[in-house]
């Protein structure tokens, strides 16, 4: 029987890699790498490379104190396999695609079973916003996945079932939270505590924990997550430590007029971005007992750590689509419960939920549909005078992209798929939830491809086009009036001891060529500004201009 198991897990975990690669390797550095997130990590670890310090985290070659080094390392050992390249940026992800589903499938089947493990990988798998971020080159994932290994191993300390590993669960659980403020600072260290009182309120704080067990854990967690910061203070390099801090508090507190947002922000961005799993999970709001401590536990958890992301980022005045994704693991454990207790008939599946599962499943297919109708014939779009469709934009979408036409085929087979998924589920048909999550894992994996690249054409494509035409010359090339990370990645820029900064290029004489580009939405303001700049190009909503050298002095 133990060999039969043991034999079961290796075939899921194989079937886990085979599957998993299948949907996130192909065209994985197809599409130029977007602005401003993948080209910032990206330049990171390329700048790593260049400069052989692996120890300081900068941009442009500067230090970039936003970030902890973890993910960039990750992306370095990349780029030393496969080159400089949007691939290599970009297979991190891919790999923490396929550890986060063995991780589902390893803590799903040890609290509920081998299905509930099944149903949780199909789940996750199949909700939108999780399959995009494994295809992208984004600190998010790894860092997302570090603290849900954390929060599970540190449930399982608490069950008393597992007293004589309890230890050696905590002591990993401190170890995956070290982990995530390697990766992206200390907000990791603030979900769990906050989560940790959650908790000891709805206990009434009677949990039984030894001091020295609590001792242990910060001292894990201070010596993995702080062992960069102290380098780095003891190295005399405090300041970039202080500058670091500061962002933080600066990222939680301060209101972003380019990424603000309404209260609610994230709650849509869930229930649309996590479907289905975001609608089948709200059926999991009952009152009925779990079979185990360990069950209850995790259960407890999962929705403590679901509000207490959702609550906090809808706090934080800045609002970005990945602020709220540590909350898809929870999420997508809510609906796996509710799935696994349909399967057993212990739950229904209310028809309120199938008739929301096609209102979203309407709106993501007429997205689909639309996005390439309106923009190949945008004349009808830019007519209406929309208030979205500023000078850049109304520019750019008239950029020459190719569509086949038939695009939109994919919408049409989301909402038919879904009608008869939804059919299947109102007949109490096993196989309609299985037809609605690989429905709908077939539609992100088609539409990733078929609309990304688009999409970054409509953009960017032509400024980094351009970058790319001045790689080895000697010019200075820079940005304005916009924030990118794409003219450093692109042009390739190396280190210099020339001063490159923007006030010099704009006003003193030049030893070499400065080119720049900017938006058409600023043309007139920057070159009024600076009339020595000379313009080479308009095209799809950029402006590249030159400033030219100065003669040498005699």
């Amino acid at each position: 029987m133990s060999g039969d198991t043991f034999s079961r897990r290796i075939a899921v975990y194989a079937g886990i890699v085979a599957i998993a690669t299948l949907f996130l390797l192909p065209f994985l550095g197809l599409t130029n790498l977007f602005d401003a997130d993948e080209t910032n990590y990206a330049e990171t670890a390329r700048e790593m490379i260049v400069s052989g310090d692996y120890l300081t985290v900068q941009v442009d070659f500067e230090p970039f104190p936003e970030k902890p080094p973890l993910f960039f390392w990750l992306q370095v050992l990349s780029m030393k396999a496969f080159g400089i390249n949007e691939f290599a940026a970009r297979f991190p992800n891919l790999l923490c695609g396929i550890v986060s589903l063995m991780m589902l499938y390893f803590f799903g089947r040890k609290i509920y079973g081998h299905r509930f493990g099944l149903l949780w990988i199909l789940s996750y798998g199949a909700a939108i916003l999780p399959f995009f971020f494994f295809k992208s080159g984004i600190i998010d994932p790894w860092f997302n996945l570090f603290i849900f290994i954390g929060i599970a191993l540190f449930i399982f300390y608490l069950d008393p079932e597992k007293q004589q590993i309890r230890l050696r669960n905590l002591l990993l659980s401190a170890l995956f939270f070290g982990l995530a403020v390697m990766t992206k600072g200390p907000v990791a260290s603030l979900i769990f505590l906050l989560c940790f009182l959650v908790f000891l309120v709805l206990k009434r704080f009677k949990i039984s924990t030894p001091i020295s067990h609590v001792g242990l854990f910060i001292l894990v967690l201070s010596l993995v997550g702080g062992s960069w910061f102290v380098f780095q203070a003891t190295s005399g390099n405090s300041g970039i430590v202080r500058e670091f801090i500061s962002y933080q508090i600066k990222l939680l507190t301060s209101d972003s007029s380019v990424h603000d947002g309404f209260f609610a922000y994230h709650l849509v961005v869930l229930l649309v971005g996590v479907f289905p799993a975001s609608v089948i999970a709200m059926k999991s709001i009952t009152k009925k007992a779990e079979d185990t401590e360990l069950q209850s536990l995790f259960k407890q958890w999962m929705y403590i750590l679901l509000l207490v992301v959702l609550i906090l980022f809808s706090i934080v005045n800045t609002k970005l689509l990945h602020y709220s994704s540590l909350a898809y693991f929870p999420l997508t454990f809510l609906a796996a419960w509710v799935w696994d207790k349909w399967l057993d008939r212990k739950i229904e599946i209310g028809r309120w939920q199938v008739v929301l599962i096609f209102l979203i499943a309407s709106f993501l297919s007429a997205s689909a549909i639309l996005f390439p109708l309106l923009t190949d014939h945008y004349d009808w779009l830019l007519n209406k005078n929309f208030a979205f469709i500023d000078p850049f934009t109304r520019e750019a979408v008239q950029r020459n992209v190719h569509w086949s036409g038939y695009e939109w085929l994919i919408g049409l087979f989301l909402i038919l798929g879904v009608i008869v998924a939804a059919i299947q589920i109102q007949r109490r048909d096993w196989s309609g939830m299985l037809i609605l999550h690989v429905v709908v894992l077939i539609f992100v994996f088609v539409s990733i491809n078929l609309f990304s690249g688009r999409i970054e054409s409509y953009t960017q494509r032509v400024a980094i086009k351009f970058y790319q035409s001045l790689r080895g010359q000697d010019v200075y090339v820079n940005t304005l009036g916009f924030k990118s990370y794409s003219h450093l990645f692109y042009f390739d820029k190396q280190p210099s001891d020339e001063d490159d900064s923007l006030e010099r290029l704009m006003t003193d004489q030049l030893d070499k060529d400065a080119y720049f580009v900017m938006q058409v939405n600023k043309k007139d303001m920057f070159l009024e500004r600076f009339p020595e700049l000379e313009i080479i190009l308009e095209k799809d909503g950029y402006v590249f201009t030159v400033r030219r050298a100065g003669p040498s002095d005699p």
